[in-house]
């Protein structure tokens, strides 16, 4: 059994290069050999953590598993919230960016902004990975093919191969036209699908620790680097999978994005790390996010169990009008159109529209679109606490690398 200082590093090889199409510098021009990285085959290698490590790894599970009993009744809108909050986050590790009502917008179907757009399907995505591995116990390939097929479907430049394993060689960082100065150029792709295969194996083994399975999974994946773009938020989803799979989740998921956002350039460190062989810093550090995450998440939970009660009192709402049955929905649906607010009041659209301006005129809700039809409102208390969450982790994550001195 390997021990933490020997996990193995990646090797590599040379492969020949030439451009496919002509472009950039002379030296991109000329360039005619590449040194290609090859990972481990981890299907069935086996890894024995520090007692330190393990410590962790166990003590973040512990605290996710605690985040979920103290949702309460609040468990499913909790999770809704988590999976939104860590498909923004995961999204703006990619450099994609959209203010917290510009994806409010985005998720009632108003595409005034791609970003925001591309933030939604990275949710759809990241919900259907997650749902499948909790329901059928396994992760499996074509779910990771039809997550990276809804995140990617309605990109401008990769929609013609959203949900396709890539058959160029691709190639991060460095010169746009060739691999020259890369830091890290993936396996030719004629291996890709064998080391996806391998991928799912190991993933699906229950004999490992799941926070060491969670972190291998995401850093092999982004070693593989399968498709032409798409594969940083596919391969931080897939911790979440993991862990749902492992049954570490039940019902929500853990903002570990939230934490890695906060340090992006620390977290790419940790990746690198692993490919020279060195797997104990990624684990301890997606343990301590995910203690991190839950612990504020928790913080979250509470506040969803006081909101409904603090609303009420700005409104005073008389019990079964309008007013207050959008009151006890807001939180299972924080953005919530015209029609949504009509179908959940069953009442006429003069008193659902009555009640919806009652509670924009005290602050419960706003208005998103400044139409007067089509209007669509969002739970202002819910959009602040996702910021609110973010900026909480944040703080914490910064906080504790001041503390071992990095």
């Amino acid at each position: 059994m390997a021990t933490s200082e020997d996990w193995p590093r990646h090797t590599s090889e040379r492969r020949a290069w030439r451009q496919a199409q002509r472009g950039g510098s002379r030296q991109d021009r000329e360039l005619r050999e590449i040194r290609v990285a090859l990972p481990p085959w981890i299907a069935s290698l086996d890894y024995a953590p520090s007692q330190r490590t393990a410590a962790l790894s166990e003590r973040a599970a512990s605290e996710v598993a605690y985040t979920e009993g103290a949702a309460g009744p609040h468990l499913a809108a909790l999770g809704r919230f988590l999976i939104q909050t860590e498909s923004v986050s995961s999204s703006k590790i990619e450099r994609v960016e959209a203010g917290t009502e510009e994806f409010a917008r985005a998720l009632v179907g108003i595409k005034s902004n791609p970003s925001a757009t591309s933030m939604v399907a990275a949710t759809s995505a990241l919900t259907k990975m997650v749902d499948d591995a909790g329901r059928t116990g396994r992760i499996a390939l074509d779910s990771v093919l039809e997550a990276h097929r809804i995140l990617m479907k309605d990109d401008p430049l990769d929609h013609a191969y959203a949900g396709r394993i890539r058959e160029v060689q691709n190639w991060i960082l460095g010169s746009d036209h060739s691999p020259r100065g890369a830091v890290h150029i993936p396996p030719p792709p004629e291996l890709v699908e064998d080391y996806l295969a391998d991928l799912v194996t190991y993933a699906n083994r229950d004999d490992i620790p799941s926070m060491v399975q969670a972190a291998v999974v995401h850093a092999q994946f982004e070693s593989i680097h399968p498709f032409t773009d798409g594969n940083g938020r596919v391969g931080r989803a897939l911790i979440n999978a993991v862990l749902r799979r492992r049954g570490v989740t039940k019902a929500t998921v853990v903002p570990i994005a939230t934490a890695m956002v906060a340090d992006r350039e620390g977290y790419f460190a940790l990746v690198n790390d692993y490919r020279a062989g060195r797997l104990a810093p990624f684990v301890e550090s997606l343990a301590g996010s995910a203690v991190i995450a839950a612990e504020e998440a928790r913080v979250t939970a509470g506040r969803f169990k006081d909101l409904p009660a603090e609303w009420r009192s700005m409104v005073l709402p008389r019990a079964g009008t309008a007013a207050d049955v959008i009151i006890g929905s807001l939180l299972d649906h924080p953005v919530i159109t015209a029609d949504d607010a009509i179908g959940i009041t069953k009442a006429a659209p003069s008193a659902t529209y009555a009640a919806m301006d009652r509670l924009q005129a005290v602050g419960v809700v706003r208005e998103l679109t400044g139409r007067k039809r089509d209007r669509v409102w969002a739970a202002s208390d819910i959009l602040a606490e996702l910021d609110d969450l973010t900026f909480r982790i944040a703080q914490r994550v910064r906080a504790s690398r001041r503390a071992r001195g990095v």
